[in-house]
């Protein structure tokens, strides 16, 4: 696993090794990432990456928030409360000499603390379990999206908008589905 583009472009990641199967942790390949960059940076959207403050939901080794700070994000915040994800978001971020540019949380994405507003939201829950929903209303209800926040959510499945979101676009790579949403303040 590296980064596909920016500054730190070719940047080899921390190994997951076996990872963390109790926590299911399941990073974002390369491919996906980079067509998932491509559709935030072609113009869509606007320009939501740089100046962003990020929020990555269950972000196991980092790899989308480190992405967007590669290609000029100001801030990230990941979250994940797994402990092999708490050591490889630590290695990356020290990899990458970015510890000043993010926070790390080491909570359940579902019992986020309030939070200060983020423009650009990653949202990447273990398969098929329905976490994904739960922390988004969590993360709006603590003040964690900003008006009119994009959200990109990774699953196995096509996701439906809810209540206060407007479904953008949808994307299928193999057996993920990444879902953009706009927060409608």
């Amino acid at each position: 696993m590296r980064i596909i583009g920016g500054t730190h472009r070719g940047t080899v990641l921390a190994n997951v090794g076996k990872g963390d199967a109790g926590a299911h942790l399941r990073p974002t390949t390369d491919r996906v990432r980079e067509n998932l960059f491509n559709v935030l940076q072609g113009g869509r959207f606007g320009d939501p990456i740089s100046g962003a403050k990020v929020l990555d939901l269950f972000a196991g080794t980092g790899a989308l928030g480190l992405e967007a700070l590669s290609r000029g994000a100001s801030h990230v915040t990941f979250v994940d409360n797994g402990h092999v994800a708490k050591r490889l978001i630590r290695e990356n971020t020290a990899k990458l000499r970015r510890q000043s540019d993010t926070t790390q949380l080491t909570v359940d994405a579902k019992m986020l603390p309030p939070g200060k507003p983020c423009s650009l939201i990653f949202l990447d829950p273990p398969y098929g379990q329905n976490l994904g929903l739960q922390a988004l209303m969590v993360a709006l209800s603590k003040g964690w999206l900003a008006p009119g926040a994009l959200i990109v959510w990774e699953e196995s499945a096509a996701q439906i908008a809810p209540a206060g979101f407007n479904l953008l676009d949808q994307r299928r790579y193999g057996d993920t589905w990444v879902s953009f949403m706009r927060h409608d303040a």
